[in-house]
């Protein structure tokens, strides 16, 4: 006797869910891609440790996180596309450095920066990563110790590893263009309000509202929040949205248990640049092919990124659970604005005050 059909359909649903986690996509991504990122990230720590400050280099490594937003252009679009986003992650970086300094505007400026760079995200139909990128520099920045005075010296440190990157970048262009055509420059659609404006307002409150719950919450040192809260709802439809949370969750907690293995270790300076350079190679190979799987390396280097620069004065078990709660926390708010940002009715009930706000009309359907 066949099950009822209520039931039939949760078992569907849990055997799609089941397939989705297990399947591995297709890529063409030369192994060279992730070898240069890997290069980017890498080689500002590897410096610093020979000069003896590698929080110089974790500051810099930040800004090899550019490379990834590298375009398959004809080489003048990719190096002007890649350019403007150095200079937009060494702002994002700055401004929340300078929240630090006032942490009573921290909230408000990582909101503004989450809703005006996903809008110049999309806007351009910047690509996977989009906006992530930038948020993880300015919350991370915003989060780092220092005083007023070093604010010029970090942002002067990102800047030299976002220019390093597009060294690379400009390096491996030549050859992997040499090797490969690259695609054409697809003109940019019109914008729309809906895409631009409405869905970046939302994903910015979301974003900074994962962060006040987070402060209201006194969770410690919670820059991964809004990192998390942001990973999930950039998904394009509410399904993506919970495919990317639960892959997220499953390959965090896998993660984290990584990272606790790995800060458990004796880490010091040459062996943390090691780690971090393989842990970038790693991803980028990954990525493209399953997101979890690639959450898994993602967990531990974001820490080491963020909190290499003191590991001597942490316990690897009180940090490994404090980011698990930042992660719950922060994909939970992602998940609901999620649904704020594809549920109809609410994107009617939310959507009409705001263009009676801004003097905004309907969009012709």
């Amino acid at each position: 006797m066949p099950p009822p059909a209520p039931r039939r359909r949760a078992i569907d649903i849990v055997r799609d869910e089941l397939r989705q986690l297990v399947t591995i996509k297709p890529s063409d991504r030369p192994w060279q891609m992730p070898f240069a990122a890997a290069l980017a990230n890498g080689l500002p720590l590897f410096v610093g440790a020979f000069f003896g400050h590698l929080e110089y280099g974790l500051i810099s490594s930040l800004g090899g996180l550019v490379f990834l937003y590298l375009p398959e252009t004809p080489m003048a679009h990719r190096m002007v596309s890649l350019m403007a986003t150095a200079f937009g992650m060494i702002a994002c970086y700055a401004l929340g450095v300078m929240s630090h300094v006032l942490p009573a505007v921290m909230t408000p400026v990582l909101t503004f920066i989450a809703i005006l760079v996903t809008m110049v995200c999309r806007f351009y139909r910047v690509g996977v990563p989009g906006s992530l990128f930038f948020i993880m520099a300015a919350a991370i920045g915003a989060y780092s110790p220092g005083d007023i005075l070093q604010i010029p010296q970090k942002v002067g440190l990102i800047a030299m590893g976002s220019l390093l990157a597009c060294l690379i970048a400009f390096f491996y262009s030549l050859f992997i263009l040499s090797r490969r055509a690259p695609k054409p420059v697809e003109p940019i659609p019109p914008a729309t309000f809906d895409f631009v404006v409405f869905d970046s307002l939302v994903i910015g409150l979301a974003v900074g509202l994962s962060l006040a719950l987070a402060q209201l919450l006194q969770m410690e040192n919670a820059y991964w929040v809004p990192i998390s809260c942001l990973a999930v709802i950039q998904g394009m439809s509410l399904r993506a949205v919970w495919e990317k949370q639960l892959q997220r969750l499953l390959g965090t907690a896998i993660g984290l248990v990584l990272s606790w293995a790995l800060l458990s270790l004796p880490l010091e300076k040459w062996s943390i640049a090691v780690t971090i350079t393989l842990l970038a190679f790693i991803i980028e190979t990954a990525v493209v092919r399953h997101y979890g799987f690639a959450a898994i390396f993602i967990t531990p280097l974001t820490l080491l990124l963020a909190e290499a620069g003191n590991l001597g004065q942490l316990d690897p078990g009180t940090l490994v659970q404090a980011r698990f709660l930042d992660t719950l926390l922060g994909c939970a708010v992602g998940l609901a604005g999620g649904v704020c940002l594809h549920d109809p009715r609410v994107r009617s009930a939310i959507g009409r005050p705001i263009r009676r706000l801004l003097g905004v009309g309907r969009e012709p359907q």
